[in-house]
């Protein structure tokens, strides 16, 4: 098998067992870069120093070394500190900048044996869900380059989809990885907020960001997010048998593409076949606690937030620097009120908080009364939009705006800081469909469990990695 059609756990064995190198499975995936540069995937991506670690992890496999992640390649989202590469944030006045340390999620992975494969491409600022970025170009879907990638973490999707890195890691506040790896045909986890260290990551909100892994299967994000959490939990051998999956009875399901609807509605006759109880629940408001919540949040956040990063990182700019450089109108037309006189104020903020905490509310009463172990619903409520939907995407026959419909799903689940994943569940008009799962804060483990044992009902045999 061609090494750039393998996941990490297949790498692993194969690392093991002699049967492929390091070097050879990183000459492959450049090769596979070279060839698919204008997908724009990666921003940043050498070659020589990739070969270079490549050829030291298999000195240290030779030698008897073992790491969960020794001789694997992963990439980067470009707002991930990391001293080998830039990192611009995917913004105008830090491109070419390098970081003086490493984010702490690049020290968990180093310590692992993994290889830094490149900065992946990304919105700008994270502010975006297309990955149409002014600074930095535009990335392409690897199932139809006529399509968006979804974002923030567009490249992140784009590298793994495309068989340029067996796997990458990215950051979610709204959806930003489980939107790219739903439109990509890709597994992609988000872990319940504080769980893994923000240090060293450009943010838009702490409350909400956390950095989660895209990957080619659900073995493949448990790997990377117990290196990510220094997890010691194994993954449960869980039975669909008996699982009790809710059903959310509102929001979720409401106003899906047809295409949508036909492949997540086949997905859960599929797991009532294994023998799955779907269970209805309701969700009170909660399109409105989080639309309360969402924006108020992660605006005030991101003043105070991004100026802290950028000092401790000593990125050597200004907020207002960096605000002054942004290039992609989208994002300017959200960031520069910000510096003059159109930031949250604290008592909207203390608000926003509020009605984040009554979100919260719902969801643990809804899993309490219901007695589920996860939420069940599509990741995304229609396919990828075409590049050239930039502000809004046709859904049953109405104009939408783009950005809140294809973080319609995710972001509830973001903004009340729950453990959430995506896993490919079919194709309609060619196009990947996600199914997503969402659990309580802490059921990360579970919430893989689950998918784990769900993978195997929606195999997908036309990736362009296998291609």
């Amino acid at each position: 098998m061609n090494p750039t059609q393998l996941g990490i756990c297949d790498i692993r064995a194969q690392l093991r067992a002699g049967t492929l190198t390091s070097v050879a499975l990183a000459k492959a995936l450049i090769e596979r870069t070279n060839e698919r540069t204008a997908m724009r995937g990666y921003v940043a991506f050498d070659e020589e120093t990739l070969l270079k670690e490549a050829t030291e992890a298999d000195q240290r496999i030779a030698a008897g070394t073992d790491l969960p992640l020794l001789g694997v390649p992963i990439a980067l989202k470009d707002n991930i500190d990391s001293t080998d590469y830039p990192c611009s944030a995917g913004t105008g006045s830090l491109l070419g900048s390098l970081p003086v340390m490493d984010a702490d999620v690049v020290t968990r992975l180093r310590a692992a044996g993994a290889l830094i494969a490149g900065k992946a491409n990304m919105h700008e600022l994270a502010f975006g869900i297309t990955t149409d970025n002014h600074a930095t170009g535009e990335a392409l879907n690897p199932w139809d380059t006529d399509r968006i990638p979804g974002g923030s973490s567009g490249g992140s999707g784009v590298v793994v989809a495309a068989g340029m890195v067996p796997a990458s890691i990215g950051t979610d506040t709204g959806g930003s990885v489980r939107v790219p790896a739903s439109l990509c045909g890709l597994v992609g986890f988000r872990p319940t907020a504080g769980r893994v260290s923000g240090r060293g990551i450009a943010p838009i909100s702490t409350t909400r960001d956390t950095a989660g892994p895209i990957a080619r299967s659900v073995a493949d994000c448990a790997l990377l997010d117990a290196v990510l959490t220094t997890s010691q939990a194994p993954l449960l051998t869980v039975s669909l048998a008996g699982a009790r999956l809710g059903v959310p009875a509102n929001h979720f399901w409401d106003d899906l593409d047809p295409g949508v609807r036909s492949v997540t509605e086949a997905a859960l006759d599929r797991l009532r076949a294994a023998g799955a109880q779907l269970v209805p629940v309701a969700l009170p408001s909660v399109a409105e606690l989080n639309a309360a919540a969402g924006f108020p949040i992660a605006l005030h956040e991101f003043v105070r937030d991004m100026q802290d990063y950028l000092a401790y990182a000593k990125r050597g700019i200004s907020f207002e620097e960096l605000v002054a450089g942004v290039k992609s109108p989208d994002v300017k037309e959200i960031v520069s009120p910000l510096l003059s006189g159109g930031t949250i104020p604290e008592a909207v903020y203390e608000q926003a908080l509020g009605s984040r905490r009554q979100l919260q509310e719902v969801y643990a009463d809804a899993f309490l009364h219901s007695g589920v172990h996860a939420l069940v619903f599509p990741t995304v409520p229609v396919p990828a939009a075409k590049t050239s939907e930039k502000m809004s995407v046709v859904l049953n026959g109405k104009p939408e705006p783009l950005f809140p419909t294809f973080i319609r799903n995710t972001d509830p689940g973001s903004n009340a800081g729950l453990p959430g994943l995506t896993l490919p569940a079919g194709l309609s008009g060619g196009l990947p469909v996600g199914l997503a799962l969402d659990g309580l804060p802490g059921s990360d483990r579970l919430i893989l469990s689950l998918g784990q044992a769900m993978e195997p009902l929606f195999p997908m045999n036309s990736a362009p990695w296998m291609r």
